[in-house]
């Protein structure tokens, strides 16, 4: 079974729910969800921004994991893809993710929403919104909850607490930021990282029409006549 942690924010809670219906539709695997809130830490521009960080943890540093942002992501491909992935990862690798090199073209997030917030760049910017997680690997321990609460933000958010030689790559397709203009053909996952299509000011963004193909799936059967 696939254990897939993912980013949980209630005011995104309609995105988390339809990011996992589109995993669901798709795989030929067991999955299972675990919604991450903040759990106590410090928050970002979401509630998980640094809850991420404890899936080893939760895992009891043992075994191996997903995590995905969720809440602003579509899958459009089988996660037996990613489970295969984590197996052929080797004792040395701590995380496998989309290294991508980018500066936003999205100066604000979550435009006309309670969650407003700057949109800054940083190094390595998103490269932990999608994570193939090898819980075992040691350096994961520098992510402690203490770490956490104690450290500055953004060390976390560019894996600096891992060895470069420890953060292996995925391929480009498992991470599409689809409305920073990358490339989609293909695309495994489309990521919304400024706002979902569920926002309003974000109604027409890139794809949108496929999200809510995704949301009526998800809700259909509870549609009144």
């Amino acid at each position: 079974m696939l254990n897939i942690f993912c980013g949980f924010d209630q005011r995104e809670a309609l995105g988390y729910h339809v990011f996992c219906e589109s995993v669901i539709h798709r795989t030929s695997i067991p999955v299972a969800f675990v919604p991450l809130p903040a759990g106590g830490l410090p928050q970002g521009t979401n509630e998980f921004t640094l809850s991420r960080f404890l899936v080893p943890y939760l895992m009891g540093y043992k075994g191996r994991a997903v995590f995905a942002d969720a809440a602003d992501m579509l899958c459009l491909a089988d996660v037996r893809e990613l489970s295969e992935r984590l197996d052929a990862m080797n004792p040395t690798d701590a995380v496998a993710v989309v290294k991508h090199d980018y500066k936003t073209r999205n100066k604000i997030k979550y435009i006309g929403t309670p969650m407003e917030s700057p949109n800054t760049d940083y190094p390595r910017k998103n490269w932990a919104s999608l994570m193939l997680i090898n819980c075992e690997h040691p350096e994961w321990r520098n992510a402690s909850l203490d770490k956490l609460t104690q450290d500055n933000m953004g060390h976390f958010l560019s894996l600096r607490f891992l060895s470069d030689e420890s953060i292996i790559e995925l391929p480009k397709r498992w991470n599409v930021l689809i409305d920073e203009g990358q490339e989609t053909e293909g695309a495994a996952i489309l990521h919304w990282t400024a706002g979902i299509p569920a926002f309003e000011h974000y109604r027409n963004a890139p794809f949108a029409d496929l999200w809510r193909l995704e949301w009526d799936r998800t809700t259909r059967l509870f549609h009144t006549p």
